[in-house]
């Protein structure tokens, strides 16, 4: 089975009005037509006006559109919801909070059951980006960007979203790399996103002119990086 793994460092509907460059993408990489995509809120706590804005966006591509919620569970089992899923889409807020629930629920084992049953495509924003790889820096503990190195492994090495959108991520990433916090990874400008297949790096894709993505890797004097070639969409 196939699994398409899309990170997006920022943008998507949740920053986009109209159609999203990237939210396409994702479809055209669903195995059939007509996908349905599942949209999971538990990092911004099931907020109801992301909820909308996500059925409203993609209302407007050729896919039909469900959500899972952990707050409000119904009595279906969650491998039984996930196998009517072509698409995963985790939505951003906290990725320590995301975990936890995930954890408590069994949502992460259900996704990996899910994943071995058919081809499965799963992407997300900021902590539905972050969520995916062994790490990251992350601001769900408080003031200030922190290191956080217990995500699900389905990617290895660490990632940073939002490099340009947010002042305090790239010193922040760069430490967290340099001191050996957090494993080497991908840095992604907002409007920026990894695909990788089956857990090997496919490519990096823009939805905004001028947007990279970066290699952040440790070296003798702290943390290194270096720019990727980015295809725009």
């Amino acid at each position: 089975m196939t699994i398409h793994l899309v990170a997006m460092g920022g943008g998507g509907f949740s920053t986009n009005e109209g159609v999203s460059a990237l939210d396409a993408y994702v479809l055209g990489l669903a195995a059939r037509p007509r996908p349905t995509v599942c949209f999971v809120g538990t990092a911004s706590g099931d907020s109801a006006s992301y909820l909308a804005r996500f059925h409203a966006s993609f209302r407007r591509l050729d896919c039909d559109t469900t959500d899972l919620s952990l707050f409000k569970r119904t009595g279906a089992k969650l491998v039984d919801t996930l196998d009517a899923v072509d698409v995963v889409y985790v939505g951003g807020g906290s990725t320590a909070n995301l975990l936890a629930l995930w954890r408590l629920h069994g949502l992460d084992a259900a996704l990996r059951v899910r994943a071995a049953r058919r081809n499965l495509v799963v992407c997300g924003i900021s902590a539905g980006a972050l969520c995916w790889f062994e790490g990251g820096v992350t601001d769900s503990f408080g003031p200030g960007l922190r290191a956080l190195a217990d995500g699900l492994g389905w990617a290895q090495g660490s990632v940073c979203p939002h490099y340009d959108g947010e002042a305090e991520r790239r010193p922040a990433y760069h430490a967290a790399v340099g001191a050996g916090e957090l494993a080497p990874g991908y840095a992604l400008d907002d409007g920026v996103a990894v695909h990788l297949i089956d857990g090997d790096v496919h490519g990096f894709v823009s939805e905004r002119p001028n947007a990279h993505a970066y290699r952040v890797e440790r070296g003798p004097a702290g943390a290194r990086e270096t720019v990727l070639p980015t295809m725009l969409l």
